[in-house]
């Protein structure tokens, strides 16, 4: 006989915008998200019998998005995303699961004649710092906090050689090269047994947000890489170092590549090698590479 062996249900993409108004200096101070809620629990009957008794509505999931988001800080994310999971998993009894995933959009306030504005910003980037914070009843939360979208270049300092090589291999070897990627970087907290210790964790979440990106592009920029794979080793021991309470910490590191034009065709014009100046981007296939580092 068929049964469900896994199922779960929610509402995508509810767009949040909060402001922080400052009646004493007149500064205010915005946060925009993108939220995703994901329900499971005894939930089986609403696919298999169409008993939607079990079925908290999508639209109450965005609706208690909007109210946590009024009567509750969304920053750090970290803590906003333990709120509203560990709030479906108190208030519906047969919901023990869920999962909430919290996208914060840059928005960077702007200087005018050498001073900060108090309500105008700008987007500097597709950059966005992520959360996915899941309540298990009996359990705890569990918090995945992330950098992704963060698109970096380095024109030198780039080698990729001494690879394994067979009759497939067309690939050369490489002691030179453009390296780019846009980096999603992850780091899996230790499990907290309620909201009130998340809480309490709430200095640590932007300071360890702020030491994964520096670590981040600091090692990007001063390694001589001889390969994405050992850089990105390095950085995940950084982080780990750094942040104690992380217990892991992930890359997935797409190649951004640029291929060197031969343009000798044109009346010997070189542009390879040591004399390569113009270079033509390519989107794919690219590389692809990932790793997961823990204690």
């Amino acid at each position: 006989m068929p049964q469900v062996s896994a199922a779960q249900y929610g509402k995508d993409n509810i767009r949040v915008y909060k402001v922080h108004k400052d009646a004493k200096t007149g500064v205010q101070t915005v946060v925009e998200m993108t939220v995703c809620v994901l329900l499971k629990g005894d939930i089986e009957t609403s696919y298999t019998k169409a008993d939607n008794s079990v079925v908290v509505a999508t639209d109450t999931m965005k609706n208690t998005v909007y109210i946590m988001a009024k009567q509750h800080p969304v920053t750090p994310p970290e803590l906003f995303g333990a709120i509203v999971a560990s709030h479906f998993v108190e208030k519906y009894k047969h919901i023990h699961s869920a999962c909430v995933k919290v996208v914060t959009h840059r928005w960077t306030r702007l200087t005018v004649a050498g001073e900060p504005h108090p309500h105008s910003f700008f987007r500097d980037g597709s950059e966005t710092r992520n959360v996915e914070a899941t309540a298990d009843e009996g359990k705890g939360i569990s918090i995945r906090s992330a950098i992704a979208g963060l698109l970096v270049l380095k024109s030198t300092g780039s080698a990729f050689h001494s690879f394994y090589k067979d009759e497939y291999t067309t690939l050369p070897d490489v002691y030179e090269r453009i390296l780019s990627t846009e980096v999603d970087c992850g780091w899996a907290w230790n499990t907290f047994s309620s909201v009130q210790e998340v809480q309490s964790t709430v200095p640590n979440f932007d300071k360890a947000w702020e030491s994964a990106r520096m670590i981040t592009l600091e090692t990007f920029a001063k390694e001589s890489s001889p390969s994405v794979q050992n850089t990105l080793y390095k950085m995940c021991e950084q982080i780990l170092e750094v942040v104690s309470e992380v217990k892991a910490v992930d890359y997935s590191l797409p190649n951004k590549h640029y291929f060197e034009i031969d343009l000798s065709w044109h009346k010997g014009l070189k542009n390879t090698g040591k004399d390569a100046e113009v270079y033509a981007p390519q989107s794919d296939p690219n590389g692809l590479i990932q790793c997961t580092v823990t204690r």
